[in-house]
C-alpha cells in the first residue's frame, strides 16, 4: 500500500470549515457579549439604584458636613448631595456640590457600575469612604477629558489638587 497525500486534503478542509465556524460563532457571541455591557446605566429617576447600596443602616449626612464628620481625614458612611458633572465616557465618577461652589469627587469602585448621563442635576445618596487626597496633573486632565472639556480648558490644568475623594459602592437617586 503507497501512502498519498493528496487524500488527505479533503479532511484538512472540512477541518478549516468546522474551526471557521466555531470561531464565527464565538466571536459573534463575544460581540452580543460586549454591546450588552456597553449598554448605559437606567435612567436617573428617584429611587433608582446603582450598584450595592443599603437601605439600612447609616443616616445620610449633608456633603456640606463631610470635613466635619471626618476622622483622620477619613469617612465611612453615606453623603447625600446634587451631582453637577459625571463623566461622560463611563459614568464611572461623579461630582457632588457643596453649598460653597467646591465640589466631592466620587468615584465607582473598581467600576462595578456606571452612573447614567442624566443623573447631573439630581440629589443622589452614596455609600462608601471619602479621604482627602492629592490628585495628580494627569489625572486632573483625564477627569476634564471624561468630562467633555474642551481642549483649551485640559491644557490649564498645571498643578495637581488637594480634594475630597469618595469611593462609593451604591448610588440611589434621591429627586
Amino acid at each position: 500500500m503507497h501512502f498519498n497525500p493528496a487524500k488527505l486534503i479533503p479532511i484538512f478542509g472540512v477541518l478549516k470549515l468546522r474551526t471557521m465556524k466555531q470561531l464565527f460563532s464565538l466571536l459573534v457571541a463575544l460581540s452580543v457579549m460586549a454591546v450588552l455591557n456597553a449598554q448605559d446605566a437606567e435612567s436617573a429617576k428617584p429611587g433608582v439604584v446603582y450598584g450595592k447600596y443599603s437601605e439600612t443602616g447609616m443616616t445620610p449626612i449633608s456633603v456640606n458636613d463631610l470635613e466635619k464628620k471626618m476622622s483622620d481625614n477619613k469617612f465611612d458612611g453615606k453623603i447625600q448631595g446634587k451631582v453637577v458633572e459625571v463623566c461622560q465616557a463611563m459614568g464611572c465618577w461623579a461630582k457632588i456640590q457643596k453649598e460653597d461652589g467646591s465640589t466631592v469627587m466620587i468615584k465607582v469602585k473598581d467600576h462595578e457600575f456606571a452612573m447614567p448621563k442624566d443623573i447631573v442635576g439630581k440629589t443622589i445618596v452614596v455609600e462608601g469612604k471619602a479621604e482627602l487626597k492629592e490628585t495628580s496633573v494627569a489625572m486632573l486632565k483625564h477627569y476634564a477629558e471624561d468630562a467633555g472639556k474642551s481642549k483649551e480648558e485640559i491644557e490649564k490644568i498645571k498643578e495637581p489638587k488637594k480634594e475630597m475623594i469618595m469611593t462609593i459602592k451604591g448610588v440611589k437617586v434621591v429627586e
